[in-house]
């Protein structure tokens, strides 16, 4: 397999799987609203068009479309996020079953947060538990729309993907600015648990997955072991070298969220997500330690 197009790979995800394929000698699309690049191909994740040509000839099809959910759930934003997620995917499948030579993958972003809240109950694909809220929904709502269409010639894997840590994106550049500002201590009561995955082993995952072709269905791509937010928050302050970091209680948590246009959601969720299906698999990590994960993003 040799050409991979990914829908929506104009951010940080998206930039991480294209430099790591193209490492290893693939060829590599991008679907994006702003075609700036070498292989960008213009599409609006909503219409069929002439992107549609470029599945005739693509091995594996990477779905990471969707409205960032670091926003504030307002009514119009609500409907964006879902709209955005819904819309692309159903496209999708419909320009696969159009295609005489459709991708032989197809790999469709999801997320860790379709499991409810939990500190001490770990959250597998056969028996983490689903809970009913928006964010909850919205998973829901977009694995529905994946694993409900048919594409009787493709295999269908659906990415249930928590913090990806990387170098130039993502929540760890958040995060760091914040220690650096002496304000990186523990967020509400730092218990909570943070699934997470560096860069490569997100890139290594879905290679794995790719090359073990009787692999299907919904797959968690986090670490092992989840961390908690105050060890997380710990051993960022230790690798950069700052004593101390401030920390912000619950209340504060929810008033900065305003203040910046997010969700307090997004710091104070406990996703405490494994992946057992990676493991029972044979996936081994290269930085299954969050120790060694910042040493290599942050040094």
């Amino acid at each position: 397999m040799k050409t991979i197009t990914i829908a929506g790979g104009s951010g940080f995800l998206g930039q991480v799987l294209k430099h790591y394929f193209l490492k290893k000698q693939y060829i590599v699309y991008i679907l994006t609203r702003s075609p700036k690049q070498l292989n960008d191909i213009y599409w609006n994740a909503k219409d069929l068009g002439p992107w549609t040509d470029t599945l005739e000839e693509t091995d594996v099809l990477i779905n990471l479309t969707g409205k960032s959910v670091d926003c504030r759930y307002t009514e119009t934003n609500k409907k964006l996020i879902h709209d955005s997620r819904i819309d692309a995917t159903n496209i999708l499948g419909l320009a696969i079953n159009l295609c005489d030579n459709p991708p032989s993958i197809w790999f469709n972003a999801s997320t860790a947060t379709i499991y409810m809240h939990s500190t001490d109950i770990e959250m597998t694909e056969e028996n983490g538990i689903i809970g009913n809220d928006f964010s909850m929904n919205i998973a829901k709502s977009w694995e529905a729309s994946f694993f409900g269409i048919q594409n009787p010639k493709t295999r269908k894997i659906a990415l249930r993907t928590s913090i990806v840590m990387g170098k130039n994106g993502g929540a760890l550049s958040a995060l760091k600015q914040l220690v650096r500002f002496g304000i990186g201590g523990r967020q509400a009561s730092g218990k909570q648990k943070v699934s997470w995955i560096h860069e490569l082993d997100f890139a290594r995952a879905i290679e794995f997955l790719m090359v073990h072709d009787d692999l299907e269905g919904p797959f968690n791509v986090t670490v092992p072991k989840p961390t908690s937010n105050y060890s997380l928050m710990k051993n960022i302050r230790a690798t950069l070298g700052i004593p101390f970091g401030i920390s912000h209680p619950k209340w504060l948590v929810k008033l900065g969220a305003i203040l910046i246009g997010t969700e307090p959601e997004l710091v104070l969720k406990s996703r405490n997500v494994v992946p057992k299906r990676l493991l029972d698999h044979g996936f081994e990590f290269e930085y299954p330690s969050l120790k060694s994960a910042l040493t290599d993003l942050l040094r």
